[in-house]
């Protein structure tokens, strides 16, 4: 039995969304054919900034089955503290 591609899709804040817009930031897809589901708590690294998933929410729409994760409002590099 096939099951279809989990799709991932990442939720940022208004104003980090403004700044990937503003930027032309292209977002990569972390997760595209990886065979695990990112996790709250994991960090994302997109352009210099940090991004940690806060929350996952699991839907289903007509096309299938869909991984929305809310980020976190996003850190400079520098300001980066892992542990």
């Amino acid at each position: 039995m096939s099951h279809p591609a989990l799709r991932v899709v990442t939720v940022f804040s208004p104003d980090d969304q403004a700044w990937i817009r503003i930027n032309r930031i292209s977002v990569p897809d972390f997760w595209g054919h990886h065979p695990m589901a990112p996790a709250q708590g994991d960090a994302l690294r997109i352009a210099g900034r940090q991004f940690i998933i806060q929350a996952r929410v699991w839907e289903h729409d007509g096309e299938g089955t869909v991984l929305r994760l809310f980020v976190g409002d996003a850190h400079a590099q520098s300001d980066t503290v892992f542990g």
